[in-house]
């Protein structure tokens, strides 16, 4: 069928399995297609594909509430009520997004990007359908991976507790974006195994009370049996002791299956788990036998062969470089350990692990946890290296302050991907780490310049033993600079001029240090000089250097490529109240106080003015009023 044409997802209610089936398959090439051009996340979607198409065929969205954990997987949910024509667009400045949005449709009820939060606001949206005495079906889908996130076990408590009416769909494809972890995900391999038990105990209760005579007596404790039955069929009841009807497992990529269950589903009183196992990258052959996450979300891609499309003799990545100097200082210090919340592919952490299997933890989808245990481990004299995306650590905030900081325990916390990071939106830019650590005693921010200083700033770290310390760094590759055979260790809180001036002075760090040079040298051929400093430690701040710039009353621009609000800039403002430098002249640029969507980062750079244009016009005008010079 010609899925540019659907309009919302009622036609599949007439539609038989076979029909379903082409669908899938239409749907299934659309996306092979169309994301080899955009990139996108494809594994979880060629995953879900009939799963999708059951929901819709079964629910009635927008009235009855789809909700889907972390939200990558929702593809085929934005062809169905659709939104096909717009997947050109997918990820792209202005276009559609890669994760549920309201704003595009009626049919998105929950916004995501982040794992584990489907069941808790399906919990709320399942209080206020009966508060409100509506009638409607509350339905969360979250993979094997994001269960492990402590939010969805607690969840999982408060839901099984209240018995509330809502079927949670557990899509388990035995992966997350790397092999899952735990304890759970072996309870869950162990159901995989264990077949059906539902149909078997409804069947033996009925036989119960047909057998003439004993039966009323045996039929009185038919709860019992079917109860003693179910730790016999299923190994680990983990989810009917949480108060829950536990349906499955169930194969996710056929109809008949799913159907039947879902109907089951509907019928059964308080909150049901159907167990559904999927194959992540389904229908597409370097997708489906991709073991190690490559295909969980990729860039463009060959579709014939599944060769990503890269950038040639592109520098290193910043994760690859941060990750390789730790596992090169780990071969001199034994007590070096790397922890991971499921990213060891993305924080390129595969290497470590391989040289180091003892000394590297993969925790699963759990940064609260990975950043205690980092804590634990330094309390007993190792030193953990954190590697975790900024987006994500925003959600280890209180463990930071509060087991790490108040401490003062040596923990490393390397900040991947500081900055914005495009296609994956608001959900994931790394701008508010600063805003949020910054507050807290103890701790040292720095980021460096490029991947050199990138390097030795790794070495400082392991070598730091007065507290905690983080290093953010962006997504992406480096800029291609030599690199220093031997490590340095680079003085805490010291700043480098990179360009000398007497005119005005912009200090600036990290990604945003070459439009601060490229303004500098604008502003020369207009004959003011612009003093660069490279404000490496955020915090602390190179007191000495400021006193100096604030002492001469040269105009001070900063610029961070993370939120204004308690940022960098806030730093230098209060450093200039604090030291009664009331006639400084400062002006920030950075993120401003929004939420910023997906695009290219320059792009998005351009939509907020974070430009070497606007410094230069930033700069004019600081110069002109203190200078008096024309231009």
């Amino acid at each position: 069928m010609d899925l540019l044409s659907i309009n919302d997802p009622s036609f599949l209610k007439k539609m038989t399995n076979a029909e379903l089936e082409a669908l899938s398959q239409e749907i299934r090439t659309f996306l092979i297609e169309q994301l080899s051009k955009t990139g996108g996340h494809i594994g979880p979607n060629l995953g879900v594909v009939e799963l999708t198409i059951a929901l819709h065929k079964e629910f009635n969205s927008p009235k009855d509430k789809l909700l889907w954990d972390v939200g990558h997987q929702s593809y085929v949910h934005k062809i169905l009520t659709g939104r096909a024509c717009q997947f050109d667009t997918l990820r792209q400045h202005k276009g559609l997004c890669g994760f549920p949005k309201m704003n595009e449709s009626k049919h998105d009820v929950w916004e995501t990007g982040h794992s584990s939060t489907s069941l808790s606001a399906a919990m709320g949206m399942a209080i206020a359908r009966d508060l409100k005495k509506e009638k409607s079906y509350i339905v969360p889908i979250i993979g094997d991976g994001a269960l492990t996130g402590g939010m969805a076990l607690e969840a999982l408590n408060h839901i099984g507790h209240e018995k509330k009416d809502m079927i949670v769909v557990l899509n388990d494809n035995e992966m997350s974006i790397a092999p899952n972890v735990g304890a759970l995900h072996s309870i869950l391999g162990r159901m995989r195994t264990a077949g059906k038990y539902n149909y078997v105990k409804d069947e033996l209760e009925l036989l119960l009370k047909k057998i003439p005579a004993v039966g009323g007596k045996l039929a009185t404790t038919a709860e019992r049996v079917k109860d003693s039955l179910k730790y016999l069929v299923v190994s680990g009841m983990f989810f009917e002791e949480l108060g829950f009807t536990y349906l499955g497992p169930v194969d996710g990529h056929n109809f008949e299956e799913l159907s039947e269950n879902l109907k089951y589903a509907k019928k059964t009183k308080g909150p049901v788990l159907l167990h559904v196992i999927t194959k992540k990258g389904k229908g597409y052959d370097p997708a489906e036998t991709d073991a190690v996450g490559t295909w969980h979300g990729t860039g463009p891609y060959k579709m014939e062969t599944g060769d990503i499309i890269k950038e040639l003799n592109a520098p290193p990545a910043w994760s690859a470089l941060v990750s390789e100097t730790v596992r090169r200082l780990a071969r001199e210090d034994d007590r070096i350990v790397a922890i991971t919340p499921a990213m060891p592919v993305g924080s390129k952490l595969l290497g470590f692990a391989s040289e180091f299997p003892e000394r590297m933890f993969d925790v699963g989808i759990a940064e609260q946890h990975a950043t205690t245990v980092a804590a634990g481990l330094a309390t007993q004299g190792m030193k953990p290296f954190l590697a975790i995306y900024s987006t994500f650590l925003q959600r280890a905030y209180d463990q930071m302050l509060h087991d790490i900081c108040r401490q003062n325990l040596n923990v490393f916390v390397g900040i991947d991907r500081a900055g914005l990071v495009g296609a994956d939106g608001e959900t994931h830019q790394g701008v508010f780490d600063i805003s949020f650590l910054r507050s807290m005693p103890n701790l040292v921010l720095m980021m460096p310049k490029d991947e050199n200083e990138g390097q030795h700033m790794v070495n400082t770290a392991i070598k730091y033993d007065d507290g905690p310390i983080a290093m953010r760094f962006p997504r992406g590759n480096g800029l291609g600079v030599s690199m220093d055979e031997e490590l340095k260790t680079i003085p805490i809180g010291t700043w480098e001029v990179l360009r000398e001036g007497n005119d005005a002075v912009i200090l600036t760090f990290g990604t945003t240090i070459p439009m601060a040079l490229e303004a500098a040298e604008a502003m020369a051929e207009k004959g003011v000089q612009v003093k660069v400093v490279n404000a490496r430690f955020i915090k602390p701040l190179d007191a000495a250097m400021l006193s100096d710039i604030m002492s001469s009353n040269l105009p001070i621009l900063t610029i961070e490529e993370a939120v204004l609000e308690g940022g960098f800039g806030s730093a230098v403002l209060e450093f200039a109240e604090e030291n009664g430098y009331s006639q400084a002249y400062i002006k920030r640029m950075g993120i401003p106080d929004e939420f910023i969507e997906h695009g290219s980062v320059s792009k998005l750079l351009a939509d907020i003015h974070l430009t070497t244009e606007a410094a230069i016009e930033h700069l004019t005008k600081m110069t002109y009023k203190v200078t008096k010079k024309a231009y």
